[in-house]
């Protein structure tokens, strides 16, 4: 619980009578809370400042320097020195651990260093980054960071004790944790709806929250065929529509597009253009979310949907997956089913001549390309957001090196 006020007085009188609450709750629920084992703590910049005397039945609670909420180490003047001392050692004790069992499988040449680097290392470092990501540019908290990352950035390279970090960092290939940090922090931000200066009003594409997806007694089995050529293709084609999918990213502009087809002659088709920053991923499923869309508009009792996106059907296949494409894309495929009308998903191989796919893959290459209209879809992945970011760090460590050098 977090409580604000002026004097020591108020946040006394609010705190105590929240815990009164709490305490009386806790007796009509049957439940007894231990005081002696809660703790808190007082945040301020003043120098000479009274600590407020909070009770719980009866029992004072005992104030403390700094606490441990969900692995993040806060202390009463947010410095977080205590937080990133305890990371830097965790990060290292891990390291120390998983190199003695890889020295004795692999060896510890670069690239297992490396792999256990981005992979071990720099997560615990970055853990919670978000909270505590201004202190990154304090000097105390870089030089603790700038210690455990010489190590690993001389070992990468293969060089000498005495190199200095900046050089072993870009022989390395890694960029400086405080950077990472910031990343981080912008990152979660972003995702956050926070918006991007490269992006305007656009937002960033966002998981679907789990209490918007459908209650799990409704999750159907979706399952999708391979069908590798066109003997395959033919041998499944039963169906009274098919529908073929597809997306292509050509000369920085990205498009979707479908493709229906009765019997051996397309009836119709639809083309969908996606912002320049989409992904070809986005595009695919796109046309998969639209294509669901179609059938249930449809009169038709029995679709087969085919797409060469191994990805993009996976994405859809799973439940545990919250991209808003592919939990709209399961809902069309449920009110469908309720709908009485069978839908089969496929994948076919890309570019193996198959007629449908090829037609499809030529109307989204159109539709990237002679588009001028408003895009049919403009959110920005994560992975552009996370280019986006990196790209203006990377600006602004420039402006200074330069600053620095004129001075």
């Amino acid at each position: 619980m977090l409580f604000d006020g002026n004097t020591a007085l108020d946040i006394e009188r609010q705190a105590n009578t929240a815990l009164k609450y709490i305490e009386e709750w806790g007796a009509k629920n049957k439940l007894r809370f231990a005081p002696h084992k809660t703790c808190a703590m007082t945040m301020t910049r003043k120098l000479k400042y009274d600590n407020p005397r909070l009770t719980m039945g009866g029992v004072d609670i005992a104030l403390s320097k700094q606490v441990k909420i969900l692995g993040l180490h806060i202390d009463e003047k947010l410095t977080f020195n205590k937080h990133v001392g305890i990371q830097t050692s965790k990060a290292l004790d891990i390291f120390k651990q998983i190199s003695r069992a890889a020295k004795i499988n692999w060896g510890l040449h670069p690239e297992i260093i490396r792999l256990i680097y981005t992979a071990a290392v720099e997560p615990v470092i970055l853990y919670a980054a978000s909270a505590w990501a201004p202190a990154a540019d304090k000097i105390g908290v870089q030089k603790l960071l700038n210690s455990v990352q010489r190590g690993f950035a001389q070992k990468l390279c293969k060089s000498y004790r005495t190199v200095s970090l900046h050089s072993a960092l870009t022989l390395a290939g890694i960029l400086p944790l405080d950077l990472r940090i910031q990343e981080a922090a912008a990152l979660y931000e972003t995702k956050r709806g926070s918006p991007l200066p490269e992006l305007g009003d656009r937002e960033t594409e966002s998981k679907v929250g789990f209490a918007e997806t459908p209650h799990p007694a409704l999750h159907m089995d979706i399952i999708f065929e391979r069908l590798e050529d066109q003997s395959l293709v033919d041998r499944h084609n039963v169906q009274e529509v098919r529908i073929f999918t597809d997306g292509s990213k050509i000369e920085g502009k990205v498009g979707a597009a479908l493709s229906v087809w009765k019997g051996e002659s397309e009836i119709r088709n639809q083309k969908f253009s996606l912002s320049a920053y989409c992904t070809v991923y986005q595009a695919e499923l796109l046309a998969i979310c639209k294509a669901t869309g179609g059938i249930l508009k449809g009169r038709e009792r029995s679709y087969g949907l085919y797409s060469d996106s191994m990805a993009a059907l996976e994405t859809v296949a799973n439940h545990g997956s919250l991209h808003p494409l592919a939990v709209e894309s399961r809902e069309h495929l449920r009110k469908a089913l309720t709908q009485g009308k069978d839908v089969s998903l496929y994948w076919i191989k890309a570019h193996a001549g198959l007629q449908g796919n090829e037609r499809a893959d030529e109307l989204a290459k159109e539709a990237a390309l002679a588009s001028k209209k408003k895009p049919d879809y403009d959110r920005c992945p994560v992975s552009y957001a996370k280019k986006s970011i990196r790209n203006r760090r990377n600006k602004k460590k420039k402006k200074k090196k330069k600053k620095k050098k004129k001075t």
